[in-house]
């Protein structure tokens, strides 16, 4: 669905973006990461016609970003981390406005604005003005733009930004409900919000890709292997060693009394043999799971230690 390949854009000398290259599918929910100034914002305004590449191509459902953008944009739906929105007006009067500028037909603006009311759940501000409302309802208002005209995409920058946690949770159970119907980037720094909401994420920094994969996947790159946290009630002194000798096993540390953790070689898929291995020696499995890194380890890795001069 979206193609971006050696994606570039400078600004005099300073280049904003080097080089981009990933894909999306449709229906995925794409996080896309990176520290202040690493690029995501110019990114998202290439990808939504709203400035020029300098050099690269990118196409959306088929359509070239240099050629064809007004097609682009009637296929996407942009929320820019600053809403674009009129305080003075009203909520209903803005989001039919919004509809208008879309080209929805004007035998279809009210119930498009009424379907985007009922799903951002407006319908108690509708009559309101927005510079009277709540951050959290703007934010609001600046989804239901986005959706006025049921997109296929949608390219959200910081959602959530200075909202209160209540208000958080509301955007946020909205996203998700969104992405059962639409492919959706969504960018933030709040890193659990997009382990929550998405299955694959995009890492830049410094303007360059440093990641694109799945959390999973990211983990067991990163760590070279997969890491099994094993708890058990009786702590024989052989543990260390008979799991040692298990194949496939690098290492076991013994973090305190009965508790340790196994690092094993990539899609090694130990769970089984070490759980027999406890049962044959009755060491009493209180607990053995798969342990992955956070999302704030994998993107500190990508974005500070990777990029740190040894």
């Amino acid at each position: 669905m979206i193609e971006v390949e050696h994606l570039s854009k400078s600004y005099g000398p300073r280049e904003a973006v080097k080089e981009l290259s990933f894909q999306i599918e449709k229906g995925e929910v794409v996080g896309f990461l990176g520290p202040n100034g690493a690029g995501k914002s110019t990114t998202m305004n290439i990808l939504s016609c709203i400035m020029p590449a300098s050099s690269g191509t990118a196409k959306i459902c088929g359509f070239d970003i240099f050629e064809q953008a007004i097609e682009i944009r009637k296929l996407i739906g942009y929320l820019p981390e600053t809403p674009p929105l009129y305080p003075d007006m009203v909520v209903y009067d803005f989001l039919a406005f919004a509809a208008r500028l879309r080209n929805v037909p004007s035998k279809k603006t009210q119930s498009a604005v009424e379907q985007v009311i009922e799903r951002c759940s407006l319908k108690e501000v509708s009559g309101r003005i927005i510079g009277r409302l709540s951050k959290g309802y703007q934010q609001r208002v600046g989804i239901a733009q986005a959706l006025v005209h049921n997109p296929d995409i949608l390219i959200l920058d910081e959602p959530t930004i200075g909202l209160d946690p209540i208000q958080i949770i509301e955007i946020r159970k909205l996203i998700q409900e969104l992405a059962s119907s639409h492919t959706i980037i969504l960018s933030s720094h709040i890193l659990p919000e997009i382990t929550q909401i998405c299955k694959r994420v995009i890492i830049i920094s410094d303007g360059q890709i440093a990641a694109v994969d799945s959390l999973d996947a990211l983990t067991t790159r990163l760590r070279k292997g997969e890491r099994l946290l094993l708890n058990v009630r009786r702590n024989d002194s052989a543990i260390l060693e008979k799991i040692s000798a298990l194949e496939k096993v690098n290492s076991v540390t013994e973090h305190q009394s009965g508790h340790f953790t196994i690092d094993c070689e990539p899609n090694a898929g130990m769970q089984d043999d070490i759980a027999q291995l406890c049962l044959n020696n009755k060491w009493g499995i209180v607990e053995l799971k798969p342990v992955s890194m956070t999302l704030e380890d994998i993107f500190l890795k990508l974005t500070l230690e990777e990029s740190t001069p040894q």
